[in-house]
């Protein structure tokens, strides 16, 4: 019904010169994980979800985060069970067939792309902010995009194509270096509960849902915790890039595990103390959609040097997101072109590097143009409505492959999968319908223009089917 299957057997066995090189170790992959966890999502979607929910913007991060968690354990089963690159893709070729594999690849384009646009955009609000913070003042044409009365958002544009000439450089390289800037980003924002949680403040915690506790439309805007939880859910995801990695982790069965359960583990509880340190620092409509929202909350408190200090790591240490996700992008490109779904003279890899080099420039120049000339929030919501479909179908294949292929070895085995797995399933739809509708449009027609795609070339080029 959905197309054919790849059997489990095929998905690690690969062509010579189309296999990617096995680099990575546990540090790697945990740094992988934290790297892509820890981003946008708590440095500037914190005000995005102030404004939507209000102080509960608190319990909109512990709902995504459960979510999340759920995701994480179906992921990590399957990743040491299936240590092949595509996460999510691979998965549902192995486990619903070709058709589903393909829709879902196609949502995870959409996810890695649109999530490395979103740092991108948030990387320059930062930047643009700590050279103003310093008296200087840029262009406005070529600090946003035809959105805010600009040309383009050069800033977003440049950090891009940076990252795209690190990742040609090669994965261990690239991964190395992300290691250095996850402990940036982490000692930046232990910087800022040092400084924001002794100005805690209970007053600025009432009312604490506002706007109630379901995602409610008005005035073509969505209100509510789960309103705020749909697009805060952005904060968390990243350790699916860690499950694309399989195929080049050096022992996939233990580091697989550790990347990503202890990602999740660490950026969750990061995750509830930066937003209480800031709630409770200061009223909400204050933080509301402020592009820098930690550093906005120190210089309130009288302290504009450590405000000034964690913008700056901002600058430092958020491309490491756009590392992560555009190396997610680039496998899954990869692996579908590899299956012949996309044209196949893109899977080839650097005798050199061991990666791959085309793949990767197209992914980085697509990113670039999409963060150059597109809005934070709608950007986010879109990588959001991908993210929560692979979600969906991964939480799925946990359920199937454990009635199909029972004896398969499972280096971690999920607890309570049936239960598990359907908790996955149920907080990604609800959370996707927390979405606007604008955004969940948008999302059906990428996914027509998918489909027209497969059924006009992939279904008949697919190596499998042959």
């Amino acid at each position: 019904m959905f197309g054919p299957k790849k059997s489990l057997s095929a998905v690690t066995q690969h062509e010579a010169g189309r296999a990617l090189a096995k680099t990575l170790s546990w540090p790697h992959l945990i740094a992988l994980g934290v790297g892509a966890i820890v981003g946008t999502g708590i440095y500037t979607l914190t005000g995005v979800g102030a404004e939507r929910a209000g102080p509960a913007v608190i319990l909109a991060f512990a709902i995504a985060g459960a979510v999340c968690a759920c995701a994480a354990l179906a992921y990590a089963e399957l990743a040491t069970m299936i240590p092949a690159a595509g996460s999510a893709y691979t998965f549902s070729y192995a486990a619903l067939g070709e058709g589903i594999a393909w829709i879902v690849g196609w949502s995870l384009i959409l996810e890695y792309s649109l999530a490395c646009s979103t740092v991108a955009v948030g990387w320059s609000g930062y930047l643009v902010g700590w050279i103003q913070s310093a008296g200087v003042h840029l262009p406005h044409a070529l600090l946003n995009g035809p959105h805010g009365g600009g040309i383009l958002n050069l800033p977003a544009v440049l950090v891009a194509l940076a990252v795209m000439g690190m990742l040609v450089g090669g994965t261990r390289e690239s991964a190395t270096l992300n290691i250095v800037l996850v402990i940036v980003k982490l000692v930046a924002l232990g910087v800022f509960i040092v400084f924001a949680l002794p100005a805690f403040n209970g007053d600025n915690l009432h009312p604490f849902m506002p706007y109630g506790f379901a995602s409610v439309e008005s005035g073509g805007e969505k209100r509510g915790v789960m309103a705020a939880a749909a697009i805060v859910f952005f904060a968390f995801y990243g350790f699916d890039a860690v499950a694309t990695s399989a195929e080049e982790a050096k022992r996939p069965g233990r580091d697989l595990t550790i990347g990503i359960v202890g990602s999740m583990l660490v950026c969750t509880i990061i995750y509830m103390a930066v937003a209480i340190a800031a709630v409770g620092a200061l009223p909400f409509r204050q933080l509301a959609n402020s592009p820098e929202p930690l550093a906005l909350v120190l210089r309130s408190l009288g302290q504009p040097l450590a405000g000034h200090l964690i913008a700056l790591a901002a600058i430092v240490a958020l491309p490491s997101v756009i590392l992560v996700m555009m190396y997610g992008q680039s496998r899954i490109f990869f692996v579908m072109a590899r299956d012949g779904l996309l044209p196949r003279t893109l899977a080839v890899v650097s005798p050199r590097t061991g990666a791959p080099t085309r793949i990767t420039i197209l992914t980085g120049v697509s990113i670039a143009i999409v963060a150059g000339l597109f809005r934070l929030d709608e950007i986010a919501e879109l990588a959001n409505a991908g993210t929560l479909l692979a979600f969906i179908a991964v939480g799925a294949c946990l359920m199937v492959l454990r009635r199909t292929a029972p004896d398969q070895p499972r280096l971690f085995r999920c607890p309570a999968p049936y239960l598990v797995g359907t908790l996955a399933i149920l907080g990604c739809l609800y959370l996707l319908t927390s979405l606007p509708s604008a955004t969940l449009v948008r999302f059906v027609v990428w996914n027509v223009i998918g489909l027209v795609l497969y059924l006009a070339y992939g279904r008949r080029r697919s190596l499998v089917a042959a």
